[in-house]
């Protein structure tokens, strides 16, 4: 993609981040009935980072890097998709996507979180409303009969907020890391080391390979969609957009890709949503809504105004 503001490209863009990101959940619980977690994750990363190594080099970009840049990014890596991606498609085998969808929503959430304990960063009162809600949303949420009365729920659950944790250590580590300057290589780099590091755990869990050719239909099409769409389409129309509108604008993806999650789960893998589900999302949802926007609400900003001046929003996307 150019960084010329075209408005086909940003609404096709803007399609990628919603829907194409959104689907991944789905996509992830088909090819996880049929393949080992790590192995999937494995195969999908490795060959996605490859891919735009071959893409990078076509286009003229040097893929050489320093030796701290390149430590960095295996450790962002981890944090995102070695440990991040694989543990999360590993508990899909336990919990619905639409589920894990919208816990993974609560991370502009934890991150905030991670700057009070390891920052000392004060919590701003619009904020602190944002935290309030999402943790009334992931209660709610957690809490359902529904969820409970799955098998090995619980450990679906534990996974997937431990890989909530990495991923939002991963947000404060890439904006304190030196990183490869450019967004397509800085990816390539992560997406083909954590292929390696998810090989050796798929070694390590002693998991079964398979060629693809023995794959059912639905597996072959959703690993080749999460490869070129989730992992290369997905990620630099992310980066595009990052470009050409503003952060909150790019932000947005952050409520509507659970959605999306939700619904394509109940109509291709007939997952229920319940009206707790429903209001879970709303409540949890509407507290992002707070810890990311740089608005004001008008019934809240005569109470900001007092106690914390003009509100100061950081930037918590990944």
């Amino acid at each position: 993609m150019t960084q010329a503001r075209s408005p086909i490209l940003i609404l096709m863009a803007f399609f990628a981040i919603y829907v194409i990101w959104g689907s991944t959940y789905v996509l992830n619980k088909i090819a996880v009935t049929e393949l080992p977690p790590f192995m999937l994750a494995a195969m999908r990363f490795s060959t996605a980072g490859l891919l735009i190594f071959i893409l990078a080099k076509l286009s003229g970009k040097s893929l050489r890097i320093t030796r701290q840049q390149f430590t960095n990014t295996v450790i962002a890596g981890f944090l995102f998709l070695g440990f991040g991606n694989g543990v999360a498609v590993w508990a899909l085998r336990f919990i619905d996507s639409g589920f894990a969808a919208l816990v993974i929503s609560a991370q502009p959430l934890v991150v905030l979180l991670l700057m009070l304990i390891l920052d000392g960063k004060k919590i701003q009162p619009m904020s602190m409303v944002g935290v309030f809600l999402g943790l009334v949303g992931i209660y709610l949420l957690v809490s359902q009969k529904q969820v409970a009365s799955q098998e090995n729920s619980f450990t679906g659950i534990a996974m997937i907020f431990a890989c909530l944790l990495s991923w939002s250590y991963g947000s404060l580590f890439v904006g304190r890391s030196n990183l490869p300057t450019n967004h397509f290589v800085n990816t390539g780099y992560q997406m083909f080391t954590a292929g390696i590091q998810l090989m050796i755990a798929s070694y390590l869990f002693q998991e079964d390979w398979s060629y693809p050719t023995s794959w059912s239909a639905p597996t072959q099409i959703s690993m080749l969609l999460l490869i070129f769409l989730g992992s290369i389409i997905a990620f630099t129309a992310f980066n595009y957009l990052l470009k050409v509108v503003s952060p909150e604008k790019v932000a947005t993806s952050t409520y509507v890709n659970p959605v999306i999650a939700m619904i394509l789960g109940w109509y291709f893998l007939n997952e229920q949503i319940t009206l707790q589900s429903g209001l879970a999302a709303t409540v949890l949802l509407t507290g992002v809504y707070f810890i990311n926007t740089r608005k004001k609400l008008m019934i809240l900003s005569r109470f900001t105004n007092k106690f914390s001046g003009n509100y100061d929003q950081d930037n918590l996307q990944q």
